[in-house]
C-alpha cells in the first residue's frame, strides 16, 4: 500500500478519543511510509490526520473543490494539493491517488464518500480495500445495519465482507496492508 485515501469529519467531533485516533493514524502513515490522500482541508479531524503526516515528513496529498477553497477550507501547508470542480470529481481523483480506504468518525460527507466507495467496489470497478476505524464503537450502529441489510436480503454476504472494521489505527493499517 503505497497511499491510502482518509475519509473523516471536518468536525473534531466531541470525544478526545477520535483526536486521538486520527493523529495516531497520521503518525503511522509515516513510520509505513504510506501517504495520505485526504479532502484537502485544514479543519476537524482531517486536518488533524493531515497535520501529523505533516509533522513527520510524510507525504500527503490533497483534494479539494474550489468551492471549498473560495470558503477558506483548505490545508495551506499541502504542497500537493489538487483544486477540482466538484464533490463528484474530488471523490474520482481521491479513488484513482489511492490503494485503499478508511473512514474515520464524521458525518454525511464521510458517510457519502464512504458508501460511494463501497458501492463501486460492490460493482467492480476497484478491488481496493476498505475499512472503518470503530474507535469507540462509533460504527457500531453503522456495522449492525450492515449485518441486518445482509438478513433481510439487501446486501449479499460477500458484498458485506467489502468492510473491514478495525478498532485501532495499527489494526486498520494491518488488515488494509494483507488484503
Amino acid at each position: 500500500m503505497r497511499r491510502l485515501c482518509v475519509f473523516c469529519g471536518s468536525s473534531q467531533g466531541t470525544r478526545a478519543e477520535f483526536k486521538a485516533s486520527a493523529r495516531r493514524l497520521g503518525e503511522l502513515l509515516v513510520e509505513r511510509n504510506v501517504g495520505l490522500v485526504f479532502g484537502g482541508g485544514h479543519i476537524g479531524l482531517m486536518g488533524i490526520v493531515a497535520d501529523a503526516v505533516l509533522a513527520g515528513g510524510g507525504e500527503v496529498t490533497g483534494v479539494i473543490p474550489q468551492a471549498l477553497v473560495d470558503r477558506e477550507l483548505m490545508h495551506k501547508k499541502v504542497s500537493d494539493m489538487r483544486i477540482v470542480t466538484g464533490m463528484h470529481e474530488r471523490k474520482a481523483v481521491m479513488a484513482e491517488l489511492s490503494d485503499a480506504f478508511a473512514a474515520l468518525p464524521g458525518g454525511y460527507g464521510t458517510a457519502d464518500e464512504l458508501f460511494e466507495i463501497l458501492t463501486w467496489a460492490q460493482l467492480k470497478l476497484h478491488d481496493k480495500p476498505i475499512a472503518v476505524l470503530n474507535e469507540a464503537g462509533f460504527f457500531d450502529p453503522l456495522l449492525a445495519w450492515l449485518d441486518q441489510a445482509v438478513q433481510d436480503g439487501f446486501i449479499k454476504p460477500k458484498h458485506r465482507g467489502l468492510l473491514i472494521a478495525a478498532k485501532t489505527p495499527e489494526d486498520l493499517l494491518d488488515r488494509l496492508s494483507l488484503i
